[in-house]
């Protein structure tokens, strides 16, 4: 079977989507389900079971699966730039994927696929190269980023890196993550605003190089995201640390302006004060490095950003929907 942690959440669930669209449904989803929406997520999907985080973490190291795991897809992880419980973090991003990783090093030939982040980059000082012999580098502006990279850090020095895969996401928006509260894209916060008022806000801009608005980042589809990193379970060949996004770098007046479109609405932004809190641990520019993804055979060509805010908004904002295996 098929493990997915963090499979009720964004991405998780996307790719368990794509998994049952190849008529994949051996998977077991790992979460914790607490009294969040995301369980909606689950309600379209085909899986064997679900279990709570704590549970598998205990199955798995006293080897109650047996042989019985062929891939496991390491997704869950608390995604909150603003979350203040530094031990929490260290806890549940940093430590429990240790514990995974240290127990696929005894069974190699379940392939393990991690979610590393583009907040690892910080702000971008030593540019967004996925290069581990450079990771040492790298000073992220958050503690979320933080438990990240020092997981990197960890496959690195150990030499897991040799036999495992770690993604280092940028911007993923699109359907699914209607549960994430503050950490949803600003396509899906803004869109009521905009259907209802014809408005959107946006964070004025404290670096004289920038424009208000015109902040930039590698804002990538769901389903690209997920489409690339099946890729790796594809390719059991690829180990490494690897960047997924688009490769092109556009503006927060880009975002906006598109989903004015899809709403059908004329454009109108105004510009609010960024909270003090954010103004020292903000990334005014992201943009993924894609060339070792595409010298290891990687080819797929990402949704163009208005496009896939079109199909956002349509197929999905507009109509409360999810990702479902039967549909699109």
């Amino acid at each position: 079977m098929i493990v997915i942690t963090g499979g009720a959440g964004f991405i998780g669930s996307a790719i368990a989507c794509r998994l049952n669209r190849r008529g994949i449904d051996d998977l077991l989803i790992v979460d914790h389900l607490g009294e969040s929406e995301k369980w909606k997520n689950l309600v379209p999907l085909r899986y064997l079971d679900y279990l709570d985080r704590s549970d598998f973490i205990e199955k798995l190291e006293t080897n109650a699966f047996g042989n019985d795991i062929r891939a496991i897809f390491h997704l869950g992880a608390c995604s909150s730039t603003t979350e203040r419980n530094a031990d929490f973090l260290m806890e549940n991003n940093y430590r429990y994927t240790a514990r995974i990783a240290q127990w696929q090093t005894i069974h190699r030939d379940c392939r393990f696929i991690y979610a590393s982040s583009a907040a690892t980059y910080g702000a971008g000082e030593q540019g967004y190269k996925d290069d581990a012999a450079t990771l040492h580098r790298l000073r992220p502006l958050n503690m979320y980023g933080y438990s990240k990279h020092l997981f990197d850090l960890l496959a690195r020095r150990k030499g897991w890196l040799d036999h495992m895969v770690g993604l280092k996401y940028f911007n993923v928006y699109g359907p699914n993550e209607y549960h994430k509260g503050d950490m949803r894209s600003v396509v899906n916060k803004a869109y009521p605003d905009v259907r209802d008022n014809g408005r959107i806000r946006l964070f004025k801009s404290y670096r004289r190089d920038y424009g208000d608005g015109e902040q930039v980042r590698d804002f990538i589809y769901v389903a690209d995201a997920a489409a690339m990193t099946l890729f790796f379970l594809d390719h059991p060949e690829v180990n490494g640390i690897f960047n997924i996004g688009t490769g092109t770098a556009r503006s927060w007046n880009d975002v906006a302006r598109a989903l004015f479109s899809a709403a059908g609405k004329p454009v109108n932004i105004e510009y609010v004060p960024m909270p003090e809190s954010l103004r020292g641990k903000y990334q005014y520019h992201t943009c993924a490095d894609l060339s070792r993804l595409r010298e290891a055979g990687c080819t797929h060509a990402c949704t163009p950003l208005e496009e896939a805010v079109r199909e956002y908004v349509r197929d999905y904002l507009a109509l409360d929907s999810r990702l479902d295996p039967e549909k699109g």
